[in-house]
């Protein structure tokens, strides 16, 4: 095993963990009484739950390092668009670069997502991750080793189409597992009204993604809605449900019962 590998290893969990972590303590430790109420299921999961999500999340950051080692291979690197002189495309690229990954990304999630729901594939690649019916930050990771692969794959992507330098495959991948542990939180914090909004109706939102593991059809994006939009995969009682999730106060039963 190459040295590097544990060292991928040690920035893939330390993210995970610190996100994930903290968003755990705040919401299903420390506020869990004071904020129970606006839980989008009501219920909490079980601690068997957390420990299944935890387990295959490790699992999947054992995976995650494949293809970056795989891509940095000496034999491989050199057909690979990846760059190490940050001159070499100037700043204004650098930083311009990243909308378009987030862009990229979400286009690989949503048809691999929706392709890993047909029948003959489920079971094999997102069943494991779907156990989650109600998930919590750990849920985030919580992959079977073929959907991980799948998963990781959009790193492939990225060195054979765009320049992109080792740095900012670091920040991406911190920003997306920030957005990542926000859609498994079970919490939904952008504000009232926010999926009606001109920018937030294209946006993903944490109850979307909730909706999504709750009812296990429909809302596959990732950060956006226009391929559940275009495609005519949003879930139909998706701004109603936001509604009612963010009209509750604590003492306003919710509307819509959970499972």
């Amino acid at each position: 095993m190459r040295p590097d590998y544990w060292m991928i290893i040690e920035k893939i969990g330390s993210r995970y963990f610190v996100v994930a972590g903290i968003a755990f303590l705040i919401f299903y430790v420390l506020l869990r009484k004071q904020l129970a109420y606006k839980k989008i299921q009501l219920r909490f999961p079980k601690n068997s739950d957390f420990l299944r999500e935890a387990g295959f999340s490790l699992l999947s950051i054992a995976i995650f390092p494949v293809y970056m080692l795989v891509l940095t291979h000496p034999t491989i690197a050199p057909y690979t668009t990846r760059y190490t002189d940050f001159q070499e495309y100037g700043w204004f690229y650098y930083f311009a670069l990243f909308p378009l990954l987030f862009v990229v990304h979400d286009t690989y999630f949503y048809w691999t997502h929706r392709a890993m729901h047909h029948p003959a594939l489920f079971k094999w690649f997102h069943l494991v991750h779907h156990k989650s019916t109600n998930p919590s930050p750990w849920a985030a990771y919580a992959f079977h080793p073929l959907e991980a692969l799948v998963e990781n794959g959009i790193v492939a992507v990225f060195f054979f189409t765009v320049p992109i330098h080792i740095t900012q495959v670091a920040i991406f991948f911190l920003m997306s597992i920030m957005y990542n542990v926000y859609g498994h939180l079970g919490y939904e914090l952008y504000p009232k009204g926010f999926q009606r909004s001109l920018i937030g109706k294209w946006i993903n939102t944490s109850v979307n993604h909730n909706m999504h593991h709750q009812y296990f059809k429909g809302n596959y994006g990732l950060y956006f809605l226009w391929w559940d939009r275009w495609m005519g995969t949003i879930r139909p009682d998706y701004e109603e449900r936001f509604d009612e999730v963010k009209n509750r106060t604590a003492s306003t039963p919710a509307q819509n019962p959970v499972l």
